[in-house]
């Protein structure tokens, strides 16, 4: 006897959802485990750095690797993505060439790029998306790339909404934008400080970070204008609270930074942001996650638990005060109250957080510098500590490692699973297991055996039953299973468990054969760049970027800071971080006060000195070596 299967649940479902618009959360990996990592706790796509040539040097990885993290990830239909966002010198681009063939090799499904040279490599068709470190600002810059061939542009960080919802009129290219994570205080592309102070240059994955450093600021006089401090640090960014209004402005990629961070990070922020975006999914029926599956959490994420410099919206809603660490750019973490009493290495707090043995805290002196303590051992808000200090009583006391937190994040076995309904049913060979999932995909499997009949019909189907709904580690959830026979039979545990096995593993092998490949996108004739000049801050470092330029109608080409080392006169940074906002002096602001101070600001370090220039018609900042 056969059986017919006819199921169309998932089917009609797949249907619908190729007609909603698919949002990405896109996670950062250090390494393929932190990518794995991050699509079991709610990626629907990784970036992870290549070999080389990433603007993260200190977070390479294997072609060999990533190869194996594309395997793991097509399981859910997540994409993974190389970071190959460098520019890059002549003596590098055949080493580059064969670096960038090996990860089309491998699968990869996207290549996040800063150096044009590598759109005239001659390569196979691959999808390019186009780093934020091409300075992505424009509605001109962002359609040029669009029809240079890219399928999709990582926005500049420090655009507005009403900016988003300006390119997104302007183009209909895939657009991505950071949603969490480290800010750079200058125009990302546009940063030379740290080459200019030691020669590491951030568009080439070594940035030195001289913008976290303690800076006094004076006037051209010499007048002190502040003492000390972090002035060009910024807060870290936290656009979670608007998720909602970036999808209606045209974002389909919610990135979160930290490619250096460590595993509790990826999984305690992947966490947070997928429960917020499955939120808004929930709520509105013209989008859909990019991916498939569900995760099941065992904790409660929260970002002020793991690394955190405090949250800021930077510009998306405008110019606002409070995006800036003046006091410090280390990770203070979240408040937990006041200090009542400090003895020796004893420490009473006011506090309704539950405090635990080896917990960090940390809290600033009276000079403004940031201190910090482990504790031995807590009872209740009277606490050991691991060395003698000596904090004022009513200072603010900060946790920088919540110990408990991080040793449940390193425990969660918070897991990923695809729904799939499963039938077995008799054949005239044998028996026959099929399967559909959430996608619509479909498969089958014929077992040749012998049958034997079951003497105790309902114990066997419900034997049965049980055996096939058990789904292991296989990344399945087995929501439903039928039985159809016109009489019941027998058959060992061992053999319908190895059955349900080899069935589910041919499906995730179907499932990861079937996931949606990389599109290409496709360079149009007579491309034209939008002017017929460019300078260092085109980045242009290779005859083959110059080539693409010239291609484009581009007569003269300034080499870039990384090949000239020419700093004089050139502009190092430019900011929408303003200190004379920040010290109420900004003369666009109505009610601000009278700058008082002589004109150029200038910036020390205790070694080196910059100049400081506001450019208020363009309400920017830029940095110039002094």
């Amino acid at each position: 006897m056969r059986f017919r299967i006819c199921d169309f649940g998932f089917t009609l479902g797949l249907r619908f959802k190729t007609l909603k618009k698919p949002l990405e959360l896109l996670a950062p990996a250090k390494d393929a485990e932190a990518g794995k990592t991050a699509i079991n706790f709610g990626a629907d796509a990784v970036y992870i750095g290549a070999p080389k040539f990433s603007a993260r040097a200190a977070a390479g990885n294997s072609a060999e690797d990533i190869g194996q993290l594309i395997s793991y990830a097509h399981r859910y239909h997540a994409r993974v993505y190389a970071a190959f966002n460098t520019i890059l010198s002549d003596h590098e681009l055949e080493e580059a060439r064969r670096m960038l063939g090996d990860l089309i090799s491998a699968g990869i499904d996207a290549i996040i790029i800063q150096d044009m040279g590598i759109l005239q490599m001659g390569l196979p068709p691959v999808e390019w998306h186009a780093s934020t470190q091409t300075h992505n600002a424009t509605p001109e810059k962002v359609r040029f790339l669009e029809q240079s061939g890219f399928r999709r542009i990582i926005l500049a960080r420090e655009l507005s909404l009403e900016e988003i919802r300006g390119i997104r009129k302007a183009t209909s290219i895939d657009l991505e934008f950071f949603v969490h994570g480290a800010l750079c205080v200058s125009m990302s592309g546009q940063c030379y400080i740290s080459l200019a102070s030691g020669g590491r240059s951030g568009n080439r994955g070594v940035c030195a970070q001289p913008c976290r450093k303690r800076y006094e600021l004076k006037d051209s006089a010499g007048n002190q204008v502040t003492a000390p401090k972090h002035l060009l640090s910024l807060k870290d960014l936290d656009l979670s609270g608007h998720l909602p209004e970036l999808a209606e402005a045209g974002i389909s990629s919610f990135k979160i930074e930290g490619r250096l961070k460590d595993l509790n990070y990826v999984k305690n922020i992947t966490a947070y942001y997928r429960k917020k975006l499955d939120a808004f999914l929930s709520g509105n029926p013209g989008y859909r996650k990019s991916s498939s599956g569900y995760t099941l959490f065992d904790f409660e994420p929260d970002p002020a638990r793991t690394f955190s410099r405090g949250g800021a919206t930077y510009f998306l809603e405008g110019r606002k005060k409070g995006i800036t660490a003046f006091d410090t750019p280390k990770s203070t973490g979240e408040v937990i109250g006041k200090v009542l009493l400090s003895t020796g290495n004893k420490l009473e707090v006011e506090s309704s957080v539950l405090l635990s043995n080896n917990d960090g805290l940390s809290w600033f002196t009276n000079d403004g510098e940031l201190q910090g303590v482990k504790v031995n051992e807590a009872d209740g808000t009277r606490l050991s500590l691991a060395s003698p200090v000596k904090i004022k009583p009513g200072s603010l006391l900060y946790r920088n490692h919540d110990h408990r937190f991080g040793e449940m994040l390193k425990k969660s076995r918070s897991s990923r699973k695809i729904r799939i309904k499963l039938t077995f049913s008799e054949t005239e060979e044998g028996y026959q297991l099929y399967g559909s999932d959430e996608d619509g995909i479909e498969h089958s499997m014929l077992f040749r055996r012998e049958k034997q009949v079951a003497g105790q019909p309902e114990k066997a189907e419900a034997l049965i039953r049980e055996q096939l709904s058990k789904p292991g580690d296989s990344g399945f959830d087995i929501t439903e299973v039928s039985i159809c026979w016109a009489q019941a039979g027998f058959m060992p545990v061992s053999v319908m468990n190895g059955m349900r096995r080899d069935f589910l593993e041919a499906f995730m092998g179907k499932r990861v054969a079937l996931s949606p490949p990389p599109q290409p996108g496709k360079r149009v004739e007579d491309l034209s760049f939008t002017g017929e000049s460019i300078t260092y801050l085109g980045n242009v470092s290779n005859h083959l970027a110059a080539e693409f330029y010239r291609s484009c109608g581009v007569r003269e080409i300034e080499p870039s800071l990384e090949q000239s080392k020419d700093f004089s006169g050139k502009r190092l940074m430019t900011m929408k971080h303003c200190l004379r906002y920040e010290m109420g002096y900004c003369p666009r602001e109505q009610g601000s006060k009278t700058f008082p101070w002589k004109e150029p600001l200038y910036l020390y370090d205790g070694e080196k000195k910059f100049r400081l220039e506001f450019d208020c018609s363009a309400c920017k900042m830029n940095l110039y070596q002094a």
